[in-house]
């Protein structure tokens, strides 16, 4: 399901072995490559060239620029540090590069966000996903992580949803959500042993790091199940998951105010749904305060609902179960 970006090497961009004392080091004009490479600085600046070359932004027809990252010629740069061979020049062995870095990315978000794909439709997701690469490149080892600031950039440019802004943005906060829970990090659980006889005044509980607590304005979980179908947990671990399909269009949901808890219960993602009081003391837990404390400010805004004691311990009995508390 997540892909990591693997390195590659070759002998055009590894530094050169020279005998004896190297030359003096003189200095290079930022964003161009060093003619050679005696120092691990130099290194660093041939690295950043290949780098701002490889990510420039592909043309309309998904070809390399004929202009590079600095404004210069794209060719004359890639002279300075790629070797032509026999079939091709310095510039066209440059380009499989830079091409193949743009489309793995756009293959990623494909593949990550369908629900978005769906909201905004082919042609406009693929020219966000160009946007929002230009704007937030990858930073990390893993395209795991790529579309981690996905939501942000959507929130920073309502211009690519438009009118269906409030849509788009639940859906890829889901979307994001459901990739933490499948592969973020599971510290040891605490259990219902753990908490028995606690100073519930004291205790602090947090989230597992894999759970996103999400408050949405649509029922997008349903909307992302019809285009992927998913395993969803609704009450308990150990019910039949739902499974819906659809061959037609997708449709934009309804608005309907809805709290879901995405998380993963033996290695299966799951959509939660919740009551908002239950949401609000999760929240309130993962913000720091004690159990005490949580409780008591839920409370305090939902004081008609009756027996909070049975009501409170079931909360806690089926989130211990589900593992989802760690100190």
């Amino acid at each position: 399901m997540r892909r990591n970006a693997e390195a590659s090497t070759s002998d055009e961009f590894m530094p050169k072995k020279s005998a004896g004392k190297p030359p003096a080091r003189v200095p290079v004009a930022p964003g161009a490559p060093p003619k050679t490479v005696h120092s691990s600085e130099e290194l660093r600046q041939l690295q950043r060239a290949m780098l701002d070359a490889v990510r420039t932004p592909l043309t309309s027809d998904m070809r390399m620029s004929r202009r590079g990252p600095a404004g210069g010629s794209a060719a004359a740069l890639a002279g300075k540090f790629i070797k032509p061979n026999d079939r091709m020049n310095s510039f066209e062995r440059l380009e499989i590069y830079n091409r193949q870095y743009w489309f793995r990315l756009f293959d990623c978000l494909y593949d990550d966000f369908p629900g978005l794909r769906a909201v905004l439709g082919e042609t406009r997701f693929m020219a966000m996903a160009e946007a929002y690469i230009t704007e937030y490149p990858s930073r990390t080892f893993s395209l795991r992580d790529l579309g981690g600031r996905l939501p942000r950039f959507l929130q920073e440019h309502p211009e690519w949803a438009g009118k269906r802004q409030a849509v788009a943005l639940d859906v890829a906060r889901l979307e994001w959500a459901q990739i933490t829970a499948f592969d973020s990090a599971a510290r040891p659980p605490l259990t219902v042993d753990d908490l028995l006889g606690a100073d519930a005044a004291r205790l602090k509980l947090r989230l597992q790091p894999y759970i996103s607590l999400l408050a949405l304005a649509y029922p997008v979980d349903d909307f992302v199940n019809t285009l992927q179908p998913r395993q969803t947990l609704q009450t308990e671990a150990a019910e039949e998951p739902r499974r819906r399909t659809s061959r037609g269009p997708a449709r934009l949901p309804k608005p309907r105010p809805e709290f879901l808890a995405v998380h993963r219960f033996e290695n299966q993602v799951y959509f939660k749904s919740l009551e908002q009081p239950a949401f609000e003391l999760l929240r309130n837990l993962d913000a720091g305060l004690t159990i005490d404390a949580s409780c008591r400010k839920v409370i305090s805004v939902q004081a008609q609902r009756l027996d909070w004691g049975s009501v409170l311990q079931a909360w806690f009995a089926n989130w211990t179960q589900l593992g989802w508390f760690c100190r």
